[in-house]
């Protein structure tokens, strides 16, 4: 009998886990450094003492358990994050993370032999409530920009620097975060899909091939703020009006001519935002995401001069600035397979697919072979309190993580 994940445990884990940051709704809301994400990496810390593992924490806060092998080298890596967004839910990162521990744990209770030393880490802010995406699987690779992270604000304007007093961390520890990490051979993360496509084909796991390209950016319309009532409508210089424009022509044009393109406009605040004033400036974030890199960029340019062109057809100027970019990543290949025999030897249904979601992989996947295995999430929804899972599915999803993981490293 092929060894197992334990799914009352391993539920546990999770449930105990959601009262960290939670809110009346049903949602958690558990940003880094927040004070509940401080309590949750005390409470991560103290699973995985009580697991046997050794614990260590680098520079840039990511948490890492190990199992050591009998002899050292490279290791493979388990993971995902423990952050969450603002009133998201408990299962985003968190599956990925606890499952990763629990078969660390079933590794250890087994006393299997381990020819490689095994762990399992919670990245810091893969949710980007600081300084753009992945901040911790950034440092941790030595992809992170300098400049960037010394003028680092949270999307809230506090300044990292500020945020990080009294973590014990540093805008300088952050910046020296790789120099700590281990050779790593493999990296394994567990994540649900955030989509409805595995609901909807009623297959529990996914295996991922790709995870989309993406561009961040803030934007702003600059007009003429001026009294609602005395000036007429053609001599207005109204800065909504040009964001509407824009956001409906830019999203016509992303479905007309770019076929794996998204366009998202997430949140907009308009100046000064009262009544009787024209808006005179609408701020706004934009998010361009691609499975193809040269469909991305291709995005990116007609999309910003759609934005300017339509800035000058309604007397306004236009200015942006890019807060994050990533390159649409594919998972490695031998890893996919490695995962395709382990799922049909467990007797699960699978299929391949890709993410339009970023994840950790991603970053992973620049230093080494990466792969990414989704389960369903009801309805596909996600980033809400009202994301939720079947437990069977994850229980095929961690027993599928701990079969790849026995393999590549016994």
């Amino acid at each position: 009998m092929l060894t197992a994940i334990n799914l009352p445990r391993l539920r546990q884990d999770i449930e105990e886990l959601a009262r960290i940051g939670s809110e009346p709704g049903g949602g958690v809301s558990r940003p880094s450094f927040s004070p509940a994400d401080l309590e949750a990496r005390a409470w991560f810390k103290k699973k995985l003492r009580e697991a046997g593992l050794q614990v260590r924490q680098d520079g840039a806060g990511n948490i890492f358990g190990r199992l050591a092998a009998e002899k050292e080298g490279p290791v493979i890596l388990v993971g995902s994050h423990l952050d969450t967004v603002i009133h998201g839910g408990k299962f985003d990162g968190s599956c990925g993370v606890l499952s990763g521990l629990e078969c660390l744990r079933v590794i250890q209770e087994q006393a299997i032999k381990l020819k490689k030393p095994v762990e399992v880490v919670s990245f810091t802010d893969e949710e980007g409530n600081l300084v753009g995406d992945f901040l911790g699987s950034r440092a941790f690779c030595g992809s992170l920009n300098e400049m960037e992270i010394r003028q680092g604000q949270s999307q809230f304007g506090q300044p990292l620097k500020k945020i990080l007093e009294g973590t014990g961390l540093s805008v300088d520890s952050i910046l020296m975060a790789h120099q700590e990490a281990p050779r790593v051979e493999a990296y394994l993360e567990l994540h649900i899909e955030q989509g409805e496509t595995l609901e909807l084909e009623e297959i529990p796991i996914g295996l991922v091939t790709t995870i989309a390209g993406k561009r961040l950016y803030y934007g702003s319309f600059l007009g003429q703020p001026n009294h609602a009532g005395t000036t007429p409508m053609e001599l207005r210089h109204d800065a909504f009006l040009g964001l509407a424009d824009f956001s409906l022509r830019a999203s016509r044009l992303v479905i007309s001519e770019y076929e794996e393109g998204r366009i998202t406009i997430g949140r907009v605040e308009l100046h000064p935002g009262t009544f009787s004033i024209i808006p005179g400036q609408a701020d706004f974030t934009l998010d361009l995401r691609s499975f193809r890199r040269e469909e991305l960029r291709a995005m990116e340019k007609t999309v910003l001069a759609v934005a300017s062109e339509t800035a000058a057809a309604r007397g306004l100027s236009f200015g942006h600035k890019l807060v994050d970019a990533t390159e649409p990543t594919d998972m490695s290949p031998r890893l996919i397979s490695l995962l395709e025999r382990e799922a049909q030897e467990l007797g699960y249904r699978w299929m391949k697919l890709t993410s339009g979601a970023g994840h950790d992989a991603q970053i992973l996947a620049t230093l080494t072979e990466a792969s990414l295995i989704f389960i369903p999430c009801v309805e596909g929804v996600s980033h809400s309190p009202r994301e939720a899972i079947r437990w069977e599915d994850l229980e095929k999803g961690a027993n599928l993580l701990l079969q790849a993981l026995l393999r590549l490293a016994t």
